[in-house]
């Protein structure tokens, strides 16, 4: 099996809003009461919204393809999170998911540093994550790139409030 990772295009949103909603509800989907979950997934990966990000130049998104099968995408841009120390011309790591039949083979690995090669590509600057208080994995992941925990704050799925960590990869020359 070939994987390759490609920038998404616009054309791509209703792939990427499928794809969003299968490795969301097969990562977290067991935390939540199903109106909750089906309220979040509505919003967050409506296929309108995924157009709007993939159409916005400050915003790039690629795509993990099998086979030209999507199982697993990342999503980049300026830093939205509600953190003090956060700056104009900070970059986020704003998604990094991959289908679990294809993870522990280095594909989130190579998702990440495309990632992080989009996000650099202007020199050094900051960097900043958020990720579930109770994914031990994904923050091991990240603190080899870096990242360290700087702060925390409420991710609210319907009614269900989680507790997420802010991480931070400062600026490096």
């Amino acid at each position: 099996m070939s994987l390759a990772i490609r920038r998404a295009t616009v054309d791509d949103a209703a792939t990427l809003s499928a794809l969003a909603t299968a490795t969301f509800v097969e990562t977290f989907g067991h935390l939540y009461p199903a109106e909750d979950l089906r309220a979040f997934l509505d919003d967050a990966y409506a296929i309108d919204k995924q157009a709007t990000i993939l159409a916005h130049p400050d915003y790039a998104v690629w795509l993990l393809e099998a086979d030209g099968r999507a199982v697993g995408h990342c999503a980049a841009g300026p830093c939205g999170l509600p953190h003090a120390d956060v700056a104009r011309g900070d970059g986020e790591l704003k998604r990094l998911y991959v289908l679990r039949e294809f993870q522990n083979g280095g594909a989130g690995r190579r998702l990440m540093d495309t990632a992080m090669d989009w996000l650099l590509r202007d020199g050094p600057r900051t960097l900043w994550l958020g990720v579930w208080s109770e994914n031990l994995g994904a923050q091991r992941f990240y603190a080899r790139y870096g990242f360290g925990k700087v702060g925390t704050y409420e991710f609210p799925v319907g009614r269900v409030r989680d507790l997420e960590f802010i991480l931070r990869r400062p600026a490096q020359a």
